[in-house]
C-alpha cells in the first residue's frame, strides 16, 4: 500500500519553480580517438532519432535533440517526473578533421558521431635527402 507524502509533492513543486534549466540542456558525452577517427558518444535517452539534428558550420559541430512526451487524452497522471526537453552540444573541431566524412548513428539511447582525421593531419614518414655527393673511398692495390 502506497502512503501519501505531502512533503514530496511540495518538494517537487518547489523544484519546478526554482528550476533554472528551462533552456537547452547539455548532454553528457565521451570523446576519444580510435586510429584515424575521433568518436564521440552522447547520452540521449528517450529521444526520437528523427529529432536529432547535427550541423557542421566551418569547424563548429552542433548537435540538437528534442524529447517530447505523449499526453494521452483522458489520462489522469499519478506522477510525472520525466520532462520534455531540448538538448544542445557544440564542439570546436579544430583543423585536423575531415568535416565532409562525419557520420552519426543512434542506438539504445546513445548517439555516436564518428569524425575522421584529415589526410593532412595523419602521421607520415618524411624521407631525408642530402645535397652532398657520396664520399669517394679510394681503392688501394
Amino acid at each position: 500500500m502506497a502512503s501519501y507524502d505531502p512533503f514530496r509533492d511540495l518538494d517537487r513543486f518547489a523544484s519546478s519553480l526554482l528550476d533554472t534549466r528551462r533552456g537547452p540542456r547539455r548532454m553528457p558525452m565521451d570523446l576519444y580517438r580510435d586510429g584515424d577517427h575521433y568518436v564521440m558518444t552522447a547520452d540521449l535517452p528517450g529521444i526520437d532519432p528523427g529529432s536529432v539534428d547535427i550541423d557542421v558550420d566551418g569547424q563548429l559541430l552542433t548537435i540538437r535533440a528534442e524529447r517530447t512526451l505523449a499526453s494521452g487524452d483522458g489520462v489522469k497522471w499519478i506522477t510525472r517526473e520525466r520532462e520534455a526537453a531540448s538538448f544542445l552540444r557544440q564542439l570546436n573541431l579544430g583543423q585536423g578533421v575531415d568535416t565532409e566524412g562525419i557520420a552519426a548513428t543512434y542506438s539504445n539511447g546513445v548517439l555516436t558521431v564518428t569524425i575522421p582525421v584529415s589526410e593532412k593531419a595523419k602521421p607520415r614518414k618524411v624521407q631525408v635527402t642530402s645535397d652532398q655527393a657520396a664520399p669517394v673511398v679510394p681503392i688501394e692495390n
